[in-house]
């Protein structure tokens, strides 16, 4: 028996009995809502307070040089459209992700500085993932900091965020569980090294060693999910009125 298998097992046997469906998930919302920094050690908190000590903030200082640097055909930078992002950009990420009136389609901060940087500067694409993406969303992020998160599912966004609970509530992958049964169900728990937190997507992009969902995804034996994969983002966004914070 593999060591995959036998984690499986044991994580099965830690779960016990599920509840039956996503209505049963649903009423055991967790309360009260937590910060993912509360289920932190006293070190991880003090790093994340400190921003000379806070690595994550390497990338706010990198996003910060890349808001200034002209860019594309137009050779524009950021700041030259937007201005002092410490004005132009204060609560601007807490009511992403949006439906695009122009699209019609749901894009996440990522997406609009994607959207941005190709229509307006005529610059190539960023990776998703890359160091310099990245670094600009966690810049813009951080111009947020403390501010309410503020995610609209009114109108045509409504279907999104059906769309991104229903994912959040479905069993899936060869262990058949949701991301509520360990979120919602079992937050505060061990699992192994680490406390279960809420799950709450508020504090993203974050400094850590592994990525989140894409890190939950093999524990429940499920394939990694894509990160333009947003629907279940604006789930968490709306349903938990947290805070936005610096990276972790």
């Amino acid at each position: 028996m593999t060591p995959r298998i036998l984690a499986g097992l044991f994580l099965a046997a830690w779960l016990g009995v599920m509840l039956p469906n996503a209505v049963a998930q649903q009423a055991a919302r967790p309360q009260p809502l937590k910060s993912g920094i509360e289920f932190a050690g006293a070190e991880v908190r003090a790093l994340q307070h400190d921003d000379f000590a806070n690595p994550g903030m390497l990338w706010v200082a990198r996003g910060e040089k890349l808001w200034r640097e002209p860019a594309g055909a137009e050779s524009q930078s950021c700041a030259s459209c937007h201005g002092d992002a410490k004005t132009s950009m204060a609560g601007v990420a807490t009511r992403y992700p949006l439906l695009d009136p122009g699209a019609t389609r749901l894009v996440n901060l990522e997406g609009r500085i994607m959207e941005c940087r190709e229509q307006r500067q005529h610059a190539l694409p960023l990776k998703y993932e890359s160091e310099e993406l990245l670094a600009l969303t966690a810049y813009v992020r951080h111009q947020s900091r403390g501010m309410p998160v503020k995610v609209v599912i009114d109108g045509q966004s409504r279907r999104h965020f059906e769309a991104g609970r229903d994912l959040y509530y479905r069993r899936m992958g060869q262990m058949n569980l949701s991301c509520a049964q360990c979120h919602q169900q079992n937050w505060g728990k061990k699992l192994g090294p680490e406390i279960i937190s809420q799950g709450h997507g508020n504090a993203y992009p974050i400094y850590r060693l592994e990525a989140a969902f894409r890190a939950c995804a093999p524990r429940c034996c499920l394939r990694a999910l894509p990160s333009t994969s947003i629907s279940n983002c604006i789930w968490r966004g709306e349903a938990v009125n947290c805070r936005s914070r610096r990276p972790a």
